[in-house]
């Protein structure tokens, strides 16, 4: 039996530290650079996707089904065989979605971009010539949502997230008090970093939302839709058609991209919404583009044809990711489990596994891990303004190194988090 550390003496904390420390030494001295700083796939994850490539043989077949050169100008918010395809992704009609270009950040920060110049549809005024505009931020969550408010200077409140979605107690509360709230960050399925999964109960009371601001949204970025890692993906409410129900489809954006399905920086990023949110932004985007690249819109369709081409496909990338997630979950549970100085998530899906260390350990352990050669997303990054109140909270990203190398990594991870949480303890 492993005696946890919180229950040990100066005496023995101290013996714990010093054998710690010629462990970190010995790591630390095989100068390896490992890096799981973002979820990027690995390079066996993109190959999967190589014949992708081959679907076009001449100019005939870059013709789309309603007869669309796709090489040419036009369709601005997407072809129609696209539109059917990612409208059965997101379960929306081919009026309620827009297929944008390669990434969904940008789609979002467009978005905001829009809102704080022209406002959205039914607004009064932009949100930029209102005095002050908040967003809540759901929290651990995902840093480039938070840069993007920190770049237009909206003002972000942190909501706790608890293990079905964000408090909706206090979400409730705060947007029907507080009429600068206008919208709300929210990955629903297989959130980053946590990986929660939005129950029924979450998203119909998103769905029921009243807030103050009549031009508040709901930022639903379904990034992780099909990204399971068990024996089959968990499902979650279609926000829009909830939202429909209460008279409030105005109320959500939705997003999602192929950038971990296909290819990073080549996929295909897509919005969704009411047709009146969808119409209003048509009409500025149409002033920014002509058209985004339907040759890559085609590519997708030609290739994955339709939803059971898509699952099929996802069905190679857990077969490659689960053994990853596994490895990791299995070393946090040997060399962690009964030191009482860690909690972790068994996510179902995603591209994380979030981890807490005992209060003010975080951003050593990550410190330790770069010293030894393994970086990790800075400690902080997953709080509003990269500021972890109880400096707890690490993202760890499994997908990108090969096995061998992530099993190195984490050695360095457990031998740094029990070196900090020593020393911590020995503060004390």
């Amino acid at each position: 039996m492993v005696m946890k550390l919180t229950e040990m003496s100066k005496e023995q904390l101290s013996a714990f530290k010093a054998e710690c420390e010629k462990e970190y030494e010995a790591y630390k001295a095989k100068g390896m650079k490992l890096d799981m700083s973002r979820g990027k796939p690995g390079a066996d994850q993109l190959d999967i996707a190589m014949p992708m490539f081959d679907v076009f043989t001449n100019s005939a077949s870059m013709i789309a089904d309603d007869g669309t050169d796709c090489r040419n100008y036009g369709m601005l918010t997407g072809i129609p065989d696209a539109k059917k395809l990612f409208g059965e992704l997101l379960g929306v009609g081919t009026d309620e979605i827009i297929i944008g270009g390669n990434s969904s950040l940008s789609l979002m920060y467009d978005t905001v971009a829009r809102a704080v110049t022209h406002g959205v549809y039914g607004s009064e005024k932009p949100w930029g010539k209102c005095e002050k505009v908040k967003f809540l931020c759901p929290a651990p969550g995902y840093d480039r949502h938070f840069a993007i408010c920190e770049t237009f200077g909206i003002e972000m409140i942190t909501v706790p997230m608890k293990n079905d979605g964000p408090d909706m107690d206090m979400v409730e509360k705060l947007v029907a008090e507080d009429e600068a709230i206008k919208g709300i960050w929210c990955v629903p399925l297989y959130s980053n970093p946590d990986g929660i999964v939005y129950s029924d109960e979450t998203v119909r009371r998103f769905a029921n939302l009243s807030p103050k601001a009549k031009d508040f949204r709901i930022f639903w970025d379904n990034a992780y839709c099909v990204h399971y890692l068990k024996d089959a993906p968990d499902r979650i409410l279609n926000i829009l058609d909830e939202c429909k129900k209460t008279g409030k489809e105005d109320m959500v954006f939705i997003f999602a991209s192929t950038s971990k399905i296909s290819f990073p920086g080549a996929g295909v990023a897509v919005m969704a919404g009411s047709v009146n949110n969808i119409n209003q932004i048509a009409a500025l985007m149409g002033i920014q583009c002509i058209s985004y690249d339907k040759i890559n819109q085609l590519r997708h369709v030609k290739y994955f044809k339709d939803m059971d081409g898509i699952m099929a496909h996802m069905a190679k990338h857990k077969a490659i990711l689960a053994p990853k997630f596994n490895m990791v979950l299995d070393m946090l549970d040997k060399e962690i489990g009964e030191l009482g100085i860690l909690e972790w998530n068994k996510p179902n899906g995603g591209y994380f596994v979030s981890v807490n260390t005992l209060d003010g350990c975080a951003k050593r352990t990550v410190q330790l891990c770069k010293e030894a050669g393994v970086v990790l997303t800075g400690a902080g990054a997953t709080f509003p303004y990269g500021k972890d109140p109880a400096d707890k909270n690490i993202r760890i990203a499994p997908t990108y190194p090969p096995v061998s190398e992530l099993e190195q990594a984490m050695n360095i991870f457990c031998i740094s988090l029990k070196l900090a949480s020593a020393e911590k303890l020995l503060e004390a």
